[in-house]
């Protein structure tokens, strides 16, 4: 099993900057692919980031290409997100998510069904 703890979310104005962390206990993390999704009311979980165990291989939504980052640090257990000029359309509750079932592989997957660990969520809010 693997628990995640999302935290970095909060309230910003459009233009503004957030880093989001996932920190990660339980089976060994760096031998797994990471993801970031979000959430948007009434809307479906939608893929954001994602990246291999290595952080050799990253993948981005094209809605946020440019403007987020996402990184691992496997020494902390820990993957980020650092989202730079956000806009309101960036509001949502953000997940981040583990990827078991290919250890040390070089796949990235991008979808919700691809991930079999969640974490409770983070609102990230972006006010106009």
């Amino acid at each position: 099993q693997v628990q995640l703890v999302e935290s970095g979310g909060g309230l910003v104005q459009a233009g503004g900057s957030l880093r989001l962390s996932c920190a990660a206990s339980g089976r060994t993390f760096s031998s797994y692919a990471m993801g970031w999704f979000r959430q948007a009311p009434g809307q479906e979980r939608e893929f954001v980031a994602a990246i291999n165990w290595s952080g050799g291989i990253i993948y981005y939504a094209d809605s946020v290409k440019g403007r987020f980052t996402i990184s691992r640090d496997n020494a902390k257990n820990t993957v980020y997100l650092q989202m730079n000029s956000l806009k309101p359309e960036d509001t949502a509750v953000y997940y981040c998510a583990a990827d078991l079932k290919l250890p040390r592989t070089h796949v990235v997957r991008r979808t919700t069904s691809a991930y079999d660990h969640w974490g409770q969520g983070t609102q990230v809010t972006v006010s106009s």
